[in-house]
């Protein structure tokens, strides 16, 4: 088997530029919630997550991604721009306080938010919805000019259940169709190509094996022109796989487990960074796949 290498590409940031492509680049995840489905409450609290967040730089972290609403499947529940910025906001300021040079992104779908967090530091918008769910968005993100993740989601946590089912042959099309369709709203609205990354959204509208072909076609996606971002850390459809494998319900070792192997399949296939819980094992895992790729 021979594995391609990662087109290069500089992405810009508010303030700086990051080099994709060479090195994979690790977004540690940090849920400020009390709902988030795999640590949900665990850094609730303003003084924890800003410790844990410097430890997630301290094992390689080269990007902390600050979220303050969960869209956990099913049981999303909405909060207002200003609860979720009471939630993020000093924790931002506390990471800055400690680590100036720290890159840090706002996961949010609102413009307000966004708003408010990149004034504050925050060098990237990561919009789970690729700019569908707030019409004020695009132009936000085009105004402050910062570093831009569009993720592409098939409709809401609420309609995932219901929504009819997908075959094999009908992801990855329907992934590379919308995901350009919300980088060109993008670019229509202002916001420069050199940064955009783009994430396909592994579980988000696509349920249990659903998610397997977008790994198999991961590479195709690539031909849109853009960085990639994977992000299938402790995702539900992996622990199906392992509790269909093993009829055990995987503890915690096996989901770490499996986090790996996705976080290594998705690398070689041109992911040019990946969003993880567990940053020193992605770091390790990164560094082998990176090695391979780089021959």
């Amino acid at each position: 088997m021979s594995f391609s290498a990662r087109p290069h590409h500089l992405w810009k940031l508010r303030t700086r530029e990051l080099a994709l492509g060479g090195r994979t680049l690790i977004m540690g995840i940090l849920n400020v919630t009390p709902d988030s489905f795999s640590d949900g409450g665990q850094f609730f609290a303003r003084e924890k997550a800003i410790y844990h967040a410097l430890a997630m730089m301290e094992e390689g972290a080269d990007i902390i991604d600050i979220g303050g609403e969960s869209t956990r499947p099913g049981k999303h529940a909405a909060v207002s721009a200003g609860e979720e910025q009471e939630r993020v906001l000093g924790v931002i300021e506390g990471i800055l306080a400690a680590q100036p040079e720290a890159i840090l992104s706002i996961d949010t779908y609102k413009a307000e938010t966004a708003r408010v967090a990149v004034d504050a530091g925050a060098e990237i918008v990561n919009d789970v919805s690729g700019l569908l769910w707030d019409p004020g968005m695009a132009a936000a993100c085009a105004e402050l000019a910062c570093g831009v993740v569009l993720m592409h989601t098939r409709g809401r946590s609420s309609d995932w259940a219901t929504q009819p089912p997908l075959s094999p042959e009908e992801v990855v099309p329907l992934v590379y169709r919308e995901l350009a369709e919300r980088a060109n709203e993008a670019l229509a609205a202002g916001i420069a190509r050199d940064r955009i990354v783009l994430d396909p959204g592994f579980a988000f509208g696509k349920v249990g094996d659903e998610n397997y072909p977008l790994f198999r076609h991961f590479s195709e996606l690539q031909s849109m022109g853009y960085p990639l971002l994977a992000a299938a850390s402790r995702k539900s459809f992996l622990l199906r796989t392992l509790e269909a494998r093993t009829g055990e319900e995987p503890g915690a070792k096996s989901r770490l487990h499996a986090t790996i192997a996705a976080h290594t399949a998705a690398i070689l296939a041109g992911a040019s960074m990946i969003r993880a819980h567990d940053v020193k094992p992605a770091v390790e895992a990164a560094a082998i796949a990176d090695a391979i790729l780089n021959g």
